[in-house]
């Protein structure tokens, strides 16, 4: 069948990117809201949907938490989020009803992760995750095409690495201290170097611990026996091509030859850069709501 059209919507913290198309080739028309209040951002969401016609679906990637259980009395809701005046802001249902379509909702992440594994980074596996390394740090994982939803959506970046010896630095994540987030997100390498991230030279001792957390990240990814390429973005990564070696070698010494290891060298291979940079989340959110219309979603 033809690529159906999609009103996709990624709803960032900071920014919305509202995009109409069938894909990467066929964008007809992008919008960019900034992100305020609630009620201001999606009122002028709703504005841009009714100037668009044709779409067969909305597919929505959000900052989050999420509800994203479609059985759930709150689906498509952001739960309890930090972002003031979101909590418990319906934004699925809304913007469905204002649309007049069906609607798929998921994280942000889960969004880019989704567009790299149909157009970027991951588009010749089945099984792959997404890493974004930015003011936070998460996971979306994508089984078999469809993201794993489970309980919740993944949020990987707050489990708890193995500390690399002879660090007590205490991170700075406001609910775990030392988690992922809280020892290698760009917050938590500026706080640490006393400068950002893009600030710091290559060979910066800094890198050596935002390697190891990172790598702690992806040994345990690795584990879950699910991910047949772990797919890397986010503004840190980007910005410091050279992390990408460091990773790969502390996964690999990490790992110790144990389990999959053989099956993900090279890890040159298995470890890489993002593909669509930018444009993995909005790509997402019509990808979310290409599936609906499939039925794969």
């Amino acid at each position: 069948m033809n690529n159906p059209l999609i009103a996709g919507i990624e709803l960032g913290g900071t920014k919305c990117i509202c995009v109409l198309g069938t894909g990467p080739d066929d964008i007809r028309d992008e919008v960019r809201i900034a992100t305020t209040g609630p009620g201001e951002t999606l009122a002028a969401i709703e504005a841009v949907l009714s100037r668009w016609s044709g779409y067969r679906a909305l597919g929505i990637a959000s900052f989050g938490p999420v509800s994203i259980d479609p059985a759930a009395e709150n689906y498509g809701f952001i739960t309890a989020t930090t972002k003031p005046g979101w909590s418990n802001t319906d934004v699925g249902r809304r913007l469905a009803r204002h649309a007049g379509v069906p609607f798929a909702f998921n994280s942000d992440v889960a969004g880019a992760a989704l567009g790299e594994g149909r157009w970027g980074a991951a588009r010749d596996v089945a099984d792959h995750a997404y890493v974004t390394v930015g003011t936070g740090v998460g996971v979306g994982l994508v089984l078999n095409g469809i993201p794993t939803n489970g309980l919740t959506h993944p949020e990987l970046g707050h489990v708890r690495p193995v500390r690399m010896a002879g660090d007590d630095w205490p991170g700075i994540c406001s609910f775990h201290g030392d988690c992922v987030e809280g020892l290698a997100s760009g917050p938590a390498i500026a706080a640490r170097a006393g400068r950002p991230a893009q600030e710091l030279a290559a060979d910066d001792p800094a890198w050596d611990g935002v390697a190891h957390t990172l790598a702690q990240l992806v040994h345990m990814l690795v584990l879950t026996g699910i991910p047949r390429r772990v797919v890397m973005g986010g503004g840190v990564m980007t910005g410091t091509p050279g992390l990408f070696p460091r990773i790969r070698a502390k996964l690999l010494e990490s790992l110790g030859g144990y389990g999959a290891t053989p099956d993900i060298e090279p890890v040159e291979d298995y470890v890489v850069p993002a593909a669509l940079g930018n444009n993995a989340g909005p790509l997402g959110a019509i990808e979310l709501g290409a599936a609906l219309v499939r039925g794969t979603g």
